[in-house]
């Protein structure tokens, strides 16, 4: 979808979307449409009680003065708006053109929204028009008609202003719909390799992509990593995305995602009711892979690191067996008690890798980890583990902003006690109770005391309520978190 800025200057036809503050005031544009529509729009609003409360809409079909249709959003108190309220009915505005199958439209976004600058407001209505303009459809042998809109105008006193201010925005979008692509992608198609070749077109935007193959993994001893794959026909990969963009020698945030491709649970093996849905079982790694687009399309002033691991956990006759132990790349040994809790033997290598090799500011990975975290938050927060507070703050703040809510757990010896093992150093589960919190437990002791943060996305990766801005099952949650969590603190 393009979007066009332009100076609130009245259409001469078409769809035109006003926006209407508590107590039905018409200003600008508004205004200007009513009068020349004979007091048409005024009329309807009239009949249909519409006053410009929150949430509410008046849909105008043929109000006359040349214009096809006008639409009208009620903003409630438009002050009162947060940011984010702002974003959420730009969706909205898309999400009623694409019902109305229009291909253009006009938004008059010459109204006083959450005290932003209009070029601020414009920007934010474009973002939320963006990311709610997806679909895929890409496995149909007959394409659904198109509802997707091609072009919108958002009318603004500052147009130049906010096409500048957009730009950021945009490819904050076009990396959370490569996050929802990934994650919605059938596992026959999207296989370790096959996801590791997807990031190549990111070193055209200067990303340095290196990709280490199982011969290399083992000589580095990422043998947990290794573990969970090795029943599956497909090898594993570790795909390694270095963005940077930061002063030379400056050392890089670090973001870390779970990827497997498709999760069995292996010899552990799952119900097969909604086994289908463990195709998304890599959502952590799909956030990732997004959030490096999106940092790269935008130039961000900061070095980052992206690291993905990528297994498919299958049972055959070479897969690991319960009650395996397996010697991880930090020396330190794993029993295996249940191969279902495979995503945190893949992140125990890949954390160790990152941190050895990168010398990391933080790490904060994302991982579809437990079902635990689903009982505990449902789908409306990711669970959020961290060793440090300053960390765990900036996520909770950016989570507020963006509306990726994160809610911070505990972590505490005591829970660690639930892990050890008699045989090996630690095992892979830590019984029925506290479950995201043994397998937080169960990564912590592989990051060195290096700052990180762990988020459990199982709940919010995929299969949430639809809202504004995501009609999708795969959401992309993190992508919009995280880059706002890097601008907000780490970008110069």
């Amino acid at each position: 979808m393009k979007i066009v800025f332009s100076q609130p200057v009245l259409p001469r036809a078409g769809i035109l979307v006003l926006l209407v503050p508590e107590a039905g005031d018409l200003t600008g544009v508004a205004a200007e449409a009513d009068k020349r529509c004979g007091g048409q729009i005024k009329r309807a609003m009239a009949a249909a009680g519409f006053t410009g409360r929150r949430d509410s809409s008046l849909d105008i079909v043929a109000p006359g003065g040349g214009l096809d249709r006008v639409v009208l959003f009620g903003l409630g108190s438009a002050p009162a708006l947060r940011p984010l309220d702002v974003e959420m009915l730009g969706g909205a505005v898309a999400g009623s053109l694409q019902a109305m199958k229009a291909q253009t439209g006009a938004i008059a976004a010459d109204v006083a929204l959450a005290d932003l600058p209009p070029g601020d407001a414009a920007a934010l209505i474009a973002s939320g028009m963006r990311l709610r303009a997806y679909a895929f459809n890409h496995y149909k042998s007959k394409q659904p008609e198109a509802k997707l809109l091609k072009t919108a105008t958002i009318l603004t006193a500052d147009a130049e202003g906010a096409r500048k201010r957009y730009l950021g925005r945009e490819a904050v979008a076009e990396g959370v719909h490569l996050a929802r692509d990934l994650v919605n992608e059938p596992s026959n198609v999207l296989y370790p390799a096959a996801f590791a070749e997807r990031m190549k077109p990111l070193t055209k935007l200067g990303v340095k992509l290196t990709v280490l193959t199982p011969d290399r993994m083992r000589k580095l001893g990422m043998n947990a990593l290794l573990g969970v794959a090795q029943g599956s026909a497909h090898e594993a990969r570790l795909a390694i995305m270095e963005w940077h963009g930061g002063k030379a020698g400056e050392p890089p945030l670090a973001f870390i995602g779970k990827g497997v491709t498709f999760d069995t649970g292996g010899i552990s093996i799952k119900p097969a009711q909604g086994m289908e849905d463990m195709k998304g079982d890599m959502g952590g790694a799909a956030s990732v892979a997004g959030l490096m687009l999106a940092l790269a399309k935008r130039k961000a002033k900061v070095n980052v690191v992206g690291a993905i691991g990528l297994v498919e956990n299958m049972p055959d006759g070479k897969a690991q067996r319960p009650g395996d132990v397996v010697t991880s790349m930090s020396g330190q040994t794993i029993a295996v008690l249940n191969t279902d809790a495979e995503g945190r033997l893949v992140l125990a290598d890949v954390l160790w890798y990152i941190q050895q090799r990168f010398k990391p500011r933080f790490m904060i990975d994302l991982a579809t980890l437990t079902g635990a975290i689903l009982v505990a938050l449902g789908k409306e927060h990711a669970g959020l583990f961290s060793n440090n507070d300053e960390l765990a703050q900036r996520l909770s703040e950016a989570g507020y902003a963006t509306g990726e809510k994160v809610w911070r757990m505990p972590l505490a010896p005591e829970y660690d006690k639930m892990i050890d093992h008699d045989v090996a150093d630690v095992k892979n589960i830590g019984g029925r109770n506290a479950g995201s919190i043994t397998a937080a437990q169960f990564l912590q002791r592989f990051v060195n005391n290096v700052p990180w943060a762990h988020l459990d996305v199982a709940g919010t990766a995929s299969d949430t309520a639809r809202n504004a801005i995501n009609q999708s099952w795969g959401t992309g949650w993190g992508v919009r978190l995280l880059d706002r969590l890097v601008s907000q603190y780490y970008e110069k």
